[in-house]
């Protein structure tokens, strides 16, 4: 489960933004998930409940945006919005799609005190 490296490495960044700001704890962690981005959203979710116990995020509040997978159509030009993993463009069925959104893993907000 490489969710739980993924949570570490966000819990460290997350230290590190705490100590360049001069805070003391971290109250509110938000980040975006791309629908392709490889990532178990329940089990990332687990994890940072997890690995937050101790540091800095102890009593953080994590908020996950899942994001849609967004597709460009080389075929008929038009741009669509998936909730599911399927390069399909939803307007003419073509696969020849370019990914716009929807692959990234990212820490969209912290609050800290």
């Amino acid at each position: 489960m490489h969710e739980y490296s993924i949570v570490g490495a966000l819990i460290e960044q997350c230290e590190q933004h705490a100590e360049d700001n001069d805070a003391t704890k971290v109250t509110r962690v938000a980040i975006k998930v791309g629908i392709l981005s490889g990532v178990e959203p329940a089990l990332l979710e687990t994890a940072f409940q997890t690995f937050k116990l101790e540091g800095v995020c102890h009593d953080a509040i994590f908020e996950m945006q899942i994001q849609p997978l967004v597709l460009s159509c080389f075929e008929c030009g038009q741009e669509t919005t998936h909730n599911e993993r399927s390069i399909i463009c939803g307007h003419c069925q073509s696969n020849r799609t370019q990914v716009i959104d929807g692959e990234d893993l990212l820490l969209m907000q912290l609050e800290l005190e």
